[in-house]
C-alpha cells in the first residue's frame, strides 16, 4: 500500500487521485491532518490521520496499514511559513526527518519527497538555474526544502534508502483553490478573471517564476518514482522545469480567452522578496537524461485548459 501524506492539499488531492486510478483505491492511503480531505477523496478509498510530528504515530500507521512506498507532501508553504516558524519547523523539518527515518525502521521500500524552486536563493543564477549550485534560501520555506534535499541524499548514501525529491515550480490546477503559496497568484488570477473580470495581483507585473500545470507535476512524480534507480545520478533534488512567465504575461493571455479581464497591482513587500529571490528559470537537463522528463504542457495550452475547465467548475 502506498501512503500520500498532505492528501488534503493541491497537489496531494490529484495524486491520489491519480495513484488510486492506476493501483486502484484501496491500496492508497490518504493521510491527513488539520485539512479535511475533499469529499471525492474521503469517499474513494482508506484515509487516516497522519502526523508526521509524532514519529511514534507515523510508525504504528506505516505498520498497520503495510505501507510499502511514502509521497510525503505534507509541508507548510511559503507565505504561511514565515508567520510561523515554530509550525513550519515542526512539519518541514521535524516531520521530513521522522518520515525518512521511520521509514528506514519500517523498510519502506521508497520515499517521495518534493523539493521546490524555495530550495534556492538570492546568490543563485537566476536564469536557467543550474541543477547543482549554490543555495542560500532567505526563507523558513526554503531552508527547509535544503534541509530536505540533503536529508533525502544522506538517508540514501547512509543507508540504502530509495529516497527521491524534485524541485516543484509553482504548480497550476483547476481543481483546487489557491493557498498561501508565493506562486498561486497565478491560480488565483483565474478565479478572479472568470468571477469578477479582474484581479489585483501583490507581485510586480514583471516578475518571471517558473510554473507547472498540474497533470505535468504529478507526471513528473510517478515518472520519477517508477525510473530505474540505475540510472540516476542525483536523487532528491532534481531540477523540474516547463515554463516560466510573469504576472503581465499571464494577464495577456487571459486577456486572449476574455477581453473584459484587467489586472491591477498592490504589491506585498513578503511575498515580492520572497518571488525575487527564486529562479526565473531552471536547467532541468539532468532530470531529463536521468529519467526522461519531458512536460505535456505549455503556456498556451496551460492557459487554454485552465481557463475552459475553471469555467466549467465555476459557471
Amino acid at each position: 500500500m502506498i501512503l500520500v501524506t498532505g492528501s488534503a492539499g493541491q497537489i496531494g488531492t490529484e495524486l491520489v487521485a491519480e495513484l488510486r486510478s492506476r493501483h486502484g483505491p484501496e491500496n492508497i492511503l490518504a493521510g491527513k491532518h488539520r485539512t479535511p480531505l475533499p469529499d471525492e477523496i474521503a469517499s474513494s478509498g482508506p484515509s487516516e490521520i497522519v502526523d508526521v510530528s509524532n514519529p511514534e504515530q507515523l510508525k504504528r500507521t506505516l505498520l498497520n496499514y503495510g505501507i510499502t512506498k511514502i509521497f510525503h507532501l505534507s509541508s507548510i508553504l511559503s507565505a504561511l511559513a514565515e508567520s510561523d516558524i515554530q509550525r513550519a519547523h515542526e512539519v518541514n523539518i521535524n516531520g521530513v526527518f521522522n518520515v525518512l527515518n521511520t521509514a528506514l525502521e519500517s523498510n519502506i521500500e521508497q520515499v517521495i519527497i518534493p523539493s521546490s524552486i524555495a530550495a534556492f536563493g538570492t546568490d543563485t543564477p537566476r536564469k536557467s538555474t543550474p541543477n547543482d549550485t549554490i543555495q542560500r534560501p532567505s526563507t523558513v520555506y526554503g531552508i527547509s526544502k535544503v534541509f530536505t534535499e540533503l536529508m533525502g541524499n544522506y538517508f540514501f548514501t547512509r543507508f540504502g534508502l530509495d529516497v527521491r525529491g524534485l524541485r516543484l515550480p509553482g504548480v497550476i490546477s483547476w481543481k483546487t483553490e489557491p493557498t498561501a503559496g508565493t506562486t498561486d497568484y497565478a491560480v488565483a488570477m483565474f478565479y478572479e478573471a472568470i468571477a469578477s473580470d479582474k484581479y489585483e495581483c501583490y507581485l510586480r507585473p514583471d516578475t518571471p517564476l517558473p510554473m507547472m500545470y498540474m497533470p505535468d507535476a504529478i507526471k513528473s512524480l510517478l515518472d520519477l518514482s517508477d525510473a530505474n534507480i540505475s540510472n540516476l545520478v542525483h536523487h532528491s533534488d532534481f531540477n523540474v522545469h516547463a515554463m516560466s512567465f510573469t504576472p503581465s504575461e499571464l494577464a495577456k493571455a487571459i486577456k486572449k480567452i476574455n477581453p473584459k479581464f484587467r489586472i491591477t497591482y498592490n504589491i506585498d513587500p513578503l511575498r515580492q522578496s520572497i518571488a525575487d529571490s527564486w529562479p526565473a528559470s531552471l536547467d532541468d537537463s539532468a532530470a531529463r537524461k536521468e529519467w526522461g522528463w519531458k512536460p505535456d504542457f505549455d503556456m498556451d495550452s496551460l492557459v487554454n485548459d485552465m481557463y475552459q475547465n475553471l469555467e466549467n467548475k465555476l459557471i
